[in-house]
């Protein structure tokens, strides 16, 4: 599975500012809101519930917050690379400045376990979070994600 068929153009905020965790989480929701039609409040509740059984903070700055929606048609990820990092009560402890949202269907399965791993051996590629850790532009961010299958083969 691609990261390309998880990311639209639109769905990178290439240089966000937030102070917290909760503003982080609040911004991914509220893109996720506008990319999916369904209500910012409830793709919030469904991440915050799923970060109080554990931090998604993964290590080396990077967090996948995830969850699952009723009402949601197709797995959609949103990409956040934040202006300064942020404390996410990740497992090495280190803020957070690289932040890959994912939002799948209730009864995704097996295909949102995919993607996660996906986005995780994506994100592990120390070449690939040095290129999006040195850009501010949505267009190169979302080029670097869409073409992860030849840089990073499956």
């Amino acid at each position: 599975m691609a990261l390309a068929g998880l990311l639209q153009q639109d769905a990178i905020l290439p240089a966000l500012r937030v102070q917290t965790k909760k503003q982080l989480l609040q911004e991914l929701s509220a893109k996720a809101a506008k990319i999916t039609g369904l209500p910012e409040r409830e793709i919030f509740d469904v991440i915050l519930q799923r970060e109080r059984l554990g931090s998604t903070g993964v290590g080396n700055g990077i967090a996948i917050p995830h969850g699952k929606l009723p009402g949601i048609e197709q797995i959609v990820g949103i990409f956040a690379r934040l202006e300064s990092p942020v404390d996410f009560e990740a497992l090495d402890d280190q803020p957070v400045d690289l932040a890959f949202l994912l939002l799948a269907p209730e009864g995704a399965g097996a295909d949102h376990l995919k993607a996660l791993s996906r986005i995780a051996r994506v994100l592990r590629d120390s070449e690939m979070v040095a290129r999006l850790r040195g850009t501010d532009s949505a267009t190169a961010i979302y080029a670097f994600l869409s073409d992860d299958q030849t840089s990073n083969a499956a």
